[in-house]
């Protein structure tokens, strides 16, 4: 198992992501508790020290589960963290109830490491609010003992991580973000990189493998990654592209059964950073993926101008193309959208088309702003 140093502490180079734990019948509320404990023996014994939890995970079983199957260790023997779960706006007054209930949970007299969850445009005003106080209790465990070290988690772009950072980044140790070859362009993470560098904030990685999506390829993607490095799986590739980017500490991974634990363990057994030919294989992989399945949209804001309804179009069509990337699982449009006036939703396209007329890239705006409603269920 590599290591990477934090703080004077070694951390094994990959850490269990414990949001997609092995269920039973479907029901992402009832855990397979038997086998999620036999991965988490494993992944000690093979030298995992990083467990990562939620309050909102499985509905809310994934901390218990996991507290479980680390109790029977020693406390020194591994890092657990958690979160506050700022996702729900409704959680805001209650942060300290909600901090006693998850060390109760998790069997647990502190947290190693404790973040505030999904600091995005939905709720950064509201985790900046003094009168919730998350800010001050969070400070005060960590002076108490509770909290060893603070970070947070985003999914937000960069202007809602550097309005979060300008607030609070003195005590941010180290910050979460949705990291990998696809989404380094997509989601501008190589900007929310140079971002958490120039800051000196290591960094933490969330879904390297974008929730599968990255585990399996086209054929023809497969075939360029293996003329490279043939003896590569196509999943380590997602790895050891975050091997080589500056600043990156802890790489999350949800594995949801035995097998995929054991190939991450097998690549994470040696460091293999990428040469700078293949970076550029991997992400021109990544912009011919992205180009197949999204709408070339580059933000020129031509159409913003034309628009009698005053929609934010270059806005719309970025969450659009992630809600087309993420299909199913896409969480970050309706999140996205839930900042956005009602009077200035996709739906709200009278499809005039003058839009059309100035936009370079020649895209079909109503259109594909109708297929982002009826996506939605408002079509």
């Amino acid at each position: 198992m590599l290591y990477n140093e934090f703080q004077g502490i070694k951390l094994s180079a990959l850490g269990m992501g414990n949001m997609r734990l092995p269920v039973l019948d479907g029901n992402d509320g009832k855990i397979d508790v038997q086998t999620a404990g036999e991965m988490i023996d494993r992944a000690m014994k093979a030298g995992v020290n990083y467990y990562d939890t939620a309050y909102g995970y499985h509905n809310g079983e994934s901390e218990r589960v996991v507290g479980a199957a680390l109790k029977k260790y020693p406390r020194d023997s591994f890092y657990l963290a958690t979160k506050f779960p700022g996702y729900d706006l409704a959680n805001m007054p209650k942060v300290k109830e909600i901090f006693e209930e998850q060390l109760e949970k998790c069997q647990v007299d502190y947290f190693d490491f404790y973040l505030f969850h999904n600091v995005c445009e939905m709720n950064v005003d509201a985790y900046l609010d003094p009168k919730y106080g998350i800010y001050d209790y969070l400070l005060e465990q960590k002076k108490n003992g509770r909290i060893r070290h603070l970070g947070f988690s985003t999914h937000g772009d960069l202007s809602c991580m550097k309005k979060f950072l300008d607030a609070y980044g003195e005590s941010m140790e180290f910050c979460q973000i949705e990291l990998n070859y696809f989404d380094y362009k997509f989601q501008n993470a190589k900007g929310k990189v140079k971002l958490l560098n120039s800051r000196n904030i290591p960094i933490w990685v969330m879904e390297p493998v974008r929730g599968g999506q990255l585990a399996t390829l086209a054929g023809e993607f497969e075939a360029r990654l293996r003329e490279a490095r043939p003896k590569e799986q196509v999943p380590a590739w997602a790895f050891r592209f975050l091997q080589t980017l500056p600043g990156v500490t802890m790489i999350l991974s949800g594995m949801s059964n035995m097998q995929q634990l054991e190939d991450n363990l097998a690549t994470f057994a040696e460091k293999k950073p990428l040469n700078e030919k293949e970076m550029e294989l991997i992400l021109g992989v990544a912009d011919d993926m992205i180009a197949r399945t999204t709408v070339p949209c580059t933000g020129c804001h031509y159409c913003v101008s034309h628009c009698p309804q005053g929609l934010d179009i270059p806005f719309l069509l970025k969450l659009y193309n992630e809600a087309v990337v993420a299909g199913s699982g896409d969480f970050i449009a309706p999140m996205g959208l839930s900042s956005v006036d009602a009077d200035k939703q996709p739906e709200c396209c009278v499809a005039c088309h003058s839009c059309e007329k100035v936009c370079p890239q020649t895209i079909q705006i109503p259109d594909t702003l109708h297929r982002f409603a009826v996506k939605l269920g408002r079509g």
